[in-house]
């Protein structure tokens, strides 16, 4: 039997790991991503409203089973060279009182590995680059035409790249010759449509997913979660943050410090979806949050407007009925979109690439391997998309009298419990892949069975 083949069709945290996975297991693959050349993704939950300027960014939190699932591609070392350890956390109130801290040394007790702060382009660039030369294809949008059929004799996946969207490279170059800048699509005319075939296709492509509209066309589009977000990255500052969050009526804030020093922010607010600020969003986020106590107003003034993203925040309507149809398998933001509360969007992407790629070995029933990755899957992503939106709900409390309550309440559980921050996670930061990561010694200690870099 020759190579298999996949086509992963989104160059997100997701695809992106789902494709070095499938190369790491002997797999040719090639992602297709619609955007020119590289940009930050969405957070999990989160639809894009604003144009992203290359200058424009955000953090991703990494937490132990997202290091786990790294490590397993021989990726974690470089991860946690790039990332800052969270270290101590608070939550606030907007005056400034404390309610509760927790810090890294109690997520390694918990979950065996701390918790992990990353800028989200930079862990993009870091997995694209572990990618074979040519093997992602930018402004290329793809449509799944045929979803195909496993088995003995099955017909495989066919993708469609229309001729509009296939006359860029991997560098974001058109063609001189009038025809695809890629190698894959070498030959063909820049007015004809490109058609690819594959074994396999991972629909990667986001909380508006294509692929899973064509696989499952009558399943219930990803809802309004009843928050808006706001987030942006900004200089290091003269004086250092703490990581806090700060809990308010209708909305928090949120500040965490990157390894080099800057500062990456965010907010949430109860307004309707769609909204726009007349002005612009940073104005936005000082009539909202610039009474709040220090350094909130201050990282609002130091942010550029135009790097400030503002995004309506969705979540899954319903379960799907599988993670996967034919030769397709969904995942990330395109099969389970949850609320960014709990920071699990990425992290749980992360967990479907390893483990699809885990189970897609290259001489394994790929309908057997197809169907145990939405046994596996399905469950864990669901519980954690209906945690998140519980604790989402729990920001959008506007009343006063509630919101008071809602701070006695916490603070006096943080008292008999000082790890409440953590507990949100538990059943999902502790979670590991097959095989040895640095999590397999006691309390996080990395042992010699840790997987080295790959060469």
């Amino acid at each position: 039997m020759g190579q298999r083949t996949a086509i992963v069709i989104g160059g997100g945290i997701g695809g992106l790991t789902a494709a070095l996975a499938l190369d790491r297991r002997g797999w040719s693959v090639t992602v297709l991503e619609r955007t020119a050349g590289p940009a930050p993704a969405p957070a999990s939950g989160l639809r894009a409203q604003t144009a992203r300027p290359a200058r424009s960014g955000a953090g991703i939190g990494l937490a132990p089973n997202a290091q786990r699932a790294l490590d397993s591609l021989g990726l974690g070392d470089a991860v946690r060279a790039m990332a800052a350890w969270q270290g101590a956390g608070e939550l606030r109130l907007p005056g400034g009182r404390r309610l509760a801290r927790t810090d890294n040394a109690a997520a390694v007790r918990r979950f065996g590995g701390p918790v992990m702060v990353a800028h989200r382009a930079e862990l993009l660039a870091l997995l694209a680059g572990r990618l074979p030369d040519g093997a992602l294809r930018t402004g290329a949008a793809a449509e799944l035409v045929d979803p195909g059929e496993p088995g003995p004799g099955g017909r495989p996946a066919r993708v469609r790249i229309a001729a509009a969207d296939r006359a860029t490279g991997t560098d974001g170059a058109t063609a001189t010759d009038g025809t695809a800048a890629t190698e894959e699509g070498a030959g063909v005319p820049a007015g004809a449509d490109e058609e690819l075939t594959a074994d396999l296709v991972v629909g990667a492509d986001g909380i508006h997913s294509a692929v899973r509209r064509a696989v499952f066309p009558g399943h219930p589009e990803p809802r309004y979660a009843g928050f808006t977000a706001w987030r942006f990255v900004v200089p290091a500052p003269d004086r250092p943050c703490t990581a806090h969050e700060t809990w308010g009526p209708g909305g928090l804030w949120g500040t965490v410090p990157l390894p080099d020093g800057r500062i990456y922010a965010y907010a949430t607010a109860a307004v309707p979806p769609g909204g726009r600020a007349a002005d612009d969003e940073r104005a936005e986020l000082l009539r909202r949050f610039g009474t709040w106590h220090r350094p909130v107003p201050d990282l609002i003034a130091a942010a550029d407007p135009a790097t400030v993203l503002r995004n309506d925040v969705r979540t899954a309507a319903a379960p799907p009925p599988a993670f996967h149809r034919g030769r397709v398998a969904l995942l990330g933001d395109a099969v389970h979109p949850m609320t960014p509360n709990l920071g699990q969007g990425g992290c749980q992407a992360i967990e479907d690439a390893v483990v699809l790629a885990q189970l897609a070995a290259p001489d394994a029933d790929l309908a057997a391997a197809l169907a145990e990755f939405t046994r596996q899957r399905l469950p864990r992503t669901m519980d954690v998309v209906r945690r998140a939106e519980r604790l989402g709900r729990l920001t959008t409390w506007r009343s006063r009298p509630a919101c008071a309550l809602r701070a006695v309440l916490m603070a006096a559980t943080a008292r008999l419990t000082p790890d409440l921050a953590l507990r949100a996670l538990d059943g999902i930061a502790d979670w590991r892949p097959e095989g040895p990561t640095y999590a397999a010694g006691t309390r996080g200690t990395r042992t010699a069975a840790q997987p080295k870099e790959h060469e």
